[in-house]
């Protein structure tokens, strides 16, 4: 059984939803969990931010987490995370924020840089990491990053 397979099963067995935020993957992260049938039992909707603005307008991020933070930081992706969980009423929310490149990056955060959250009705997590590669490799990688991260989390709730 792979990690999509896994997370579907528990989502069915435990009645519960998944919605997810993403600003780098553009939608790639929706696309992957709706990628098996009967997926419309457990994922309702899904929000691509890629602008400040829709993160500020769909998600209820807010100005100053983003003034002073960064689109692609903890804080941003903790917002975006509850945001996304709160309006979509989902038992877990995914967010994805990152620089996929090839430009955008900096010293203290380089192209590859990417924040995960994931927000449930008792708690929010965030991660980074540092993924390696061309634009699409990044996107790529952090989707499957994001679905160990929720595969992880689901096995210890």
């Amino acid at each position: 059984m792979n990690i999509l397979e896994s997370i579907t099963a528990r989502l069915v067995e435990r009645g519960h939803t998944v919605t997810c935020a993403e600003s780098c993957t553009g939608g790639l992260l929706a696309a992957e969990l709706t990628k098996l049938p009967g997926s419309s039992a457990w994922f309702e909707t899904g929000f691509v931010t890629y602008s400040n603005a829709a993160k500020q307008q769909l998600l209820g991020v807010k100005a100053n987490t983003l003034d002073f933070y960064g689109a692609v930081s903890e804080e941003t992706v903790r917002e975006m995370a509850l945001g996304a969980l709160l309006t979509a009423k989902a038992d877990f929310a995914l967010s994805i924020s990152g620089i996929a490149g090839p430009t955008g990056g900096s010293d203290e955060k380089p192209v590859g840089t990417v924040w995960f959250g994931l927000a449930t009705k008792h708690r929010i997590w965030a991660k980074t990491t540092l993924f390696s590669g061309d634009r699409d490799s990044i996107r790529a990688q952090s989707v499957q990053f994001a679905l160990a991260f929720l595969d992880e989390k689901m096995a210890d709730a």
